[in-house]
């Protein structure tokens, strides 16, 4: 009597670090562990109809290998293979995945939650005193070896006493919010719910429009989702303070970058530091061309420690899955979904 076949894992994309290659190739102790052909997406969703991933329980992806396989959508779904169950995405935010979609069918969705937190506050960090003390220009005219410039550089801003408002108080929002009060900020936040004393650490919960309104520097920390596309627009920026700082290291459509231009253009808005985009690698021209913007590509988890925790994070989804038949971090949405 033949012995049944292994599971299988399908690999989405690259795991590049060697200490998570070495637990991903540990799974084949119990796995078959498959990689496609595809170069696109017309090509991954005819290898998926080719019966190639026939007894795939598992998928892996990371973030880029949206550019093969594109959304994870209903289309995407409807061609995968039957008995998927799991789909382990490496990376906090997973607006790349249709959940309502997977969750109708059944497959269970993770993301890679607390292992980003420090390296993207950090980010946060960065952009946020950047931006204050307007370091983008003289940094720009040093590279052109003119010093601090053939005019000097307007005066910035220290962040000491300043009011930090965090919108989407997550874990990234809580630990951003721990290193800028060591700077001197004071910090409000507004969230779907209001944390625990224990959570919030001394954070002010407000209502939306009050942190809009009262905040000298506005941080967006909150997820990507069909509620919070351009929850920061024109009728927003009209609320906030003259000369608000904005910061963003969430998605960069959460944030209207043409209303954004336009309240930078207007003077509502003071300066900018970002590291996400709407339309990426595209960033609208009215940012780049704007010597008050900071700017980053997209680097906020973007550290060999970080990058290797959460491959192992992601791994270990996997891993539980299979042996177990639940996920270690479930998205959300899916918190009430059967096993």
């Amino acid at each position: 009597m033949s012995s049944p076949s292994k599971p299988r894992i399908l690999l989405l994309g690259e795991i590049e670090h060697e200490p998570a290659r070495e637990e991903w190739q540990a799974l084949s102790s119990f796995a078959e562990l498959v990689t496609p052909k595809a170069t696109n997406r017309a090509e991954f969703l005819k290898e998926c109809k080719s019966g190639a991933f026939d007894g795939v329980v598992a998928v892996y992806r990371t973030f880029g290998s949206a550019s093969i396989t594109g959304r994870v959508d209903e289309e995407m779904v409807k061609a995968l293979p039957k008995g998927l169950k799991y789909i382990a995405h490496n990376g906090a935010g997973y607006d790349q995945i249709d959940v309502d979609v997977c969750t109708d069918h059944g497959i269970h969705i993770s993301n890679v939650p607390t292992a980003v937190d420090d390296a993207t506050a950090d980010t946060g960090v960065f952009l946020t005193i950047g931006a204050l003390r307007g370091f983008n220009l003289p940094l720009i005219n040093l590279r052109k070896k003119e010093f601090r410039g053939t005019t000097a550089p307007s005066l910035g801003h220290d962040p000491e006493g300043k009011v930090l408002g965090i919108l989407g108080m997550g874990g990234i929002g809580r630990n951003m919010a721990r290193k800028l009060r060591a700077v001197g900020m004071s910090v409000q936040y507004y969230n779907r719910k209001q944390l625990s004393e224990d959570l919030a650490d001394g954070a002010k919960y407000v209502q939306f429009e009050e942190l809009l309104k009262t905040s000298d520097v506005i941080s967006l920390n909150l997820p990507l989702n069909a509620h919070t596309r351009h929850i920061i627009s024109s009728p927003q920026f009209r609320l906030m303070k003259r000369g608000v700082v904005i910061v963003n290291t969430a998605r960069g459509a959460v944030m209207d970058e043409a209303a954004l231009v336009a309240a930078l253009d207007d003077g509502t808005v003071a300066s900018v530091g970002l590291d996400v985009y709407e339309n990426e690698p595209e960033i609208h021209p009215g940012l780049v061309s704007n010597d008050k913007v900071l700017l980053l590509p997209h680097m906020g988890t973007y550290t060999v420690e970080t990058q290797t925790a959460m491959e192992k994070w992601n791994i270990s989804n996997v891993r539980m899955a299979l042996q177990e038949g639940k996920l270690r971090s479930p998205v959300p949405e899916q918190k009430d979904m059967a096993s």
